[in-house]
């Protein structure tokens, strides 16, 4: 009751006092950044793209639980897909108070984001919040100047003769090989290729592999260490965490935990590597393969930067990769004409049963290429990406009634593109863009003898522009090795 009379004005007054207060406020946003952001529209001659429709339109809630929905169903890409397909357009709008959403399936929209208007998008202040308590500060989780630095340290450990390793991909093909029982059975594969995947990227990153696929040649610290990693990266999906839903409120004791296992374990690897460093340097005059974390020391001498690197490819390189093995091997299962295809190709060109030894003679594989490209299309690695508008910026297409006209991205404005939708758009592949057809990738497989897919923008397996992944080349290289 005192703290009541210590307010000096009536209820009446109060109410007064806000709706003045908010009226003042909302006529000086209109003459100040509403008034630029309508001259924006003027200049650049933006429309509104069509937006999905929304019961709530203050808080979104039923947008948000409509995603949740489609999370706990498994139906994230394609109910995405339902939204382009119900509202009849490329690129659609959902907006709240709680801030602005524009999504799309547009070729030069994501040529936009990644490429033209680099500049105008960072990768959003979440996915630093996620990422960098388990990952550290690398290049998956920076934006401008230090993600530059990321990028031009990693570079040189990416080219073709450095991830050219067929060899040591073929011994940890033969541990996974052991792994599939040969009577018959029904077996996930999936599970496999990540162990395969986290096997060889540890080997190229560190040295030495975790063997997870041969735990004889293993050790109690690398188990723990592949556990412990396991867990902070199924904790990236709410879903598949200890918490559910409630991580994105509530911070989950383990994961500190889980973090400081994964840290250890890697700065003991880099320790190692930093007393070997000068035989390493020695066998390389003889030798083209290549230790990341070797590498790294040419160009940092900080632990945390080098951690950091080499848990950022860790991460990317081993669910993608395992990611495109399951989807081929998915297809390969269920189609025996693709299968024998394949299986005529790979016994043409290799008929002595010796595996392909060199980048040279994978790449003679055409058919094998071609089905992977299509796996890429049909299930692209990296199915959904977005930016943060950081600036007043522009879509170049999306906006108006038939979605031609340019569309405003307003700072802190998040544009989401989905790789999925934009590969089953049957304007740009074909009517027959779901189904799983190698052959459109290669020259002469119509009657009229026309030539291949040959794609731009309007196929992102990897993303694009200054952030196009810098392991791509890697799926021309591992997957082609187990899948022959």
């Amino acid at each position: 009751m005192r703290l009541l009379t210590l307010w000096p004005f009536s209820l009446y007054q109060t109410i007064l006092l806000s709706i003045t207060s908010y009226a003042s406020y909302y006529v000086y946003w209109q003459l100040t950044t509403g008034a630029q952001r309508r001259l924006f529209r003027k200049i650049h001659k933006c429309k509104a793209p069509k937006k999905w429709r929304s019961y709530d339109p203050v808080f979104g809630l039923d947008f948000i639980y409509g995603l949740y929905r489609s999370v706990s169903a498994h139906t994230v890409l394609s109910d995405m897909q339902k939204r382009f397909e119900v509202t009849n357009a490329h690129t659609i709008s959902f907006g709240s108070l709680i801030g602005s959403l524009i999504m799309t399936r547009e070729p030069e929209n994501c040529k936009a984001v990644l490429s033209t208007s680099f500049r105008d998008y960072s990768i959003g202040e979440q996915r630093k919040k996620v990422l960098i308590p388990f990952l550290g500060e690398g290049i998956l989780e920076t934006d401008g100047d230090k993600w530059h630095a990321s990028r031009e340290m990693l570079r040189p450990s990416f080219n073709k003769t450095q991830i050219g390793d067929l060899p040591m991909f073929g011994s940890h093909a033969q541990n996974l090989l052991k792994n599939i029982p040969y009577d018959g059975k029904t077996i996930d594969l999936q599970p496999l290729f990540f162990q395969f995947t986290l096997d060889v990227a540890s080997e190229f990153l560190f040295g030495e592999s975790v063997f997870t696929l041969s735990p004889a040649e293993s050790n109690p610290q690398a188990a723990e260490f592949v556990r412990a990693f396991t867990y902070c990266n199924a904790s990236l999906n709410a879903q598949d965490n200890d918490w559910g839903f409630l991580a994105i409120v509530m911070t989950n004791p383990r994961l500190k935990k889980k973090y400081k296992i994964v840290h250890d374990f890697v700065d003991s690897l880099i320790e190692k590597a930093r007393a070997n460093h000068d035989a390493y340097e020695k066998a390389k005059k003889y030798s083209t393969r290549c230790i990341l974390i070797h590498e790294l020391f040419d160009r940092t001498d900080n632990v945390a930067t080098i951690r950091a690197e080499s848990l950022n490819i860790l991460l990317a390189g081993r669910d993608t990769t395992a990611a495109l093995l399951s989807n081929t091997l998915f297809h390969l299962a269920r189609n025996p004409a693709i299968y024998a295809r394949l299986s005529t190709e790979i016994m043409a060109a290799f008929p002595a049963t010796e595996p392909p030894s060199t980048i040279k003679e994978l790449k003679s594989l055409k058919y094998l290429r071609a089905l992977l490209n299509e796996s890429l299309r049909l299930y692209p690695v990296i199915p959904e990406n977005g930016r943060e508008a950081i600036r007043n910026t522009v879509l170049p297409v999306g906006g108006g009634p038939d979605g031609k006209d340019p569309v405003m991205m307003k700072k802190g404005d998040f544009a989401l593109w989905s790789v999925w939708a934009m590969h089953r758009r049957t304007d740009l592949y074909g009517e027959d863009a779901e189904e799983f057809r190698p052959e459109r990738w290669l020259d002469g497989e119509t009657e009229e003898g026309e030539k291949g897919l040959r794609v731009g923008w309007e196929y992102l397996p990897f993303n694009g522009g200054p952030r196009i992944c810098l392991g791509r080349k890697c799926s021309s290289h591992i997957p082609p090795v187990v899948v022959e």
